[in-house]
């Protein structure tokens, strides 16, 4: 059995010889219609779509996440289902299928595969998902491409009247490419949300000698206050945590608020972690708005 990169399509592997049928079902299995891998591996998101436009017969467009995970866009999950303009609606499990217009100047070649640019990437995101998901997928996207808002609002102003542009107008208003993590878009929409005064992402703080010294998730430089997520990696990682217990404390010598935030904290007490957020912004002379 010769070595095969994968995912392929069962009728190419046969025809050039690369397998026999005995050792195609023996030794692999079908992801989707006609498109095989080894058994018992599992997919990657941009290997989901490889096989979803094998599927198609090299005629589909990635789009949606599969577009993203192409683009680099991270926190994708693998099991999520591939997504392709196509015009064969009929889809199997595991793909979803969207006839849309596509202009010219709104595709382009990813590792030989024809996929959804930047822009019009996040003009269907936006577009078709929850103002929350939205910004978490949009925000990854800027944050791998440096896709702008302005970028996507040109795509909106070739498509007028298509459906969910009304949403997608309320998600753009939200998004920042600083965000490095689905929980750092998360804390700043509740932020928002709140009626705090909108923060920057990604705040680098300056020592005496003009050294970055720390980079804060998020906050409001004019009031000395930021808000950090702590992942599971400040945790388990004996050097991560030794670096924050150091730079908690420049921090404060500094003359920062450095407001620490949790998963459990988000999802279980938010109200506790929007609290010390606006004492600490109300101490440093911030107008209150929420």
């Amino acid at each position: 059995m010769q070595a095969i990169e994968w995912p392929f399509r069962a009728a190419d592997a046969l025809d050039c010889g690369a397998l026999s049928f005995r050792e195609l079902r023996r030794f692999h299995a079908a992801v989707y219609p006609g498109v095989w891998v080894p058994r018992g591996v599992e997919l990657s998101a941009d290997q989901r779509a490889r096989a979803a436009w094998l599927w198609s017969g090299r005629r589909g467009v990635l789009a949606g996440l599969s577009a993203s995970a192409m683009l680099g866009a991270k926190w994708i999950e693998p099991d999520a289902p591939a997504q392709l303009v196509h015009t064969n609606r009929r889809s199997p499990p595991m793909i979803i299928v969207h006839t849309d217009a596509l202009l010219p100047q709104e595709t382009q070649v990813i590792c030989g595969m024809p996929a959804t640019t930047p822009a019009r990437t996040a003009f269907d995101l936006g577009r078709r998902l929850g103002r929350r998901q939205g910004v978490q997928r949009i925000d990854a996207l800027m944050n791998a491409t440096d896709v702008k808002v302005d970028d996507i609002e040109a795509v909106v102003r070739r498509h007028p009247g298509v459906r969910g542009l009304r949403q997608l107008h309320k998600t753009l208003e939200l998004v920042d490419g600083g965000a490095e993590s689905p929980y750092e878009s998360l804390t700043r929409l509740l932020l928002m949300r709140a009626g705090f005064p909108r923060p920057q992402t990604q705040v680098s703080v300056y020592d005496d000698y003009g050294f970055v010294v720390a980079r804060i998730d998020v906050g409001w430089p004019q009031w000395r206050v930021g808000v950090d997520f702590e992942g599971a990696h400040h945790w388990t990682d004996p050097r991560q945590r030794a670096w924050d217990v150091e730079r908690y404390a420049k921090l404060a010598d500094l003359g920062w608020i450095d407001v620490r935030l949790t998963a459990r904290t988000l999802h279980n007490n938010p109200r506790l972690f929007l609290s010390r957020v606006g004492d600490a912004l109300i101490r440093r002379g911030c107008p209150k708005t929420w």
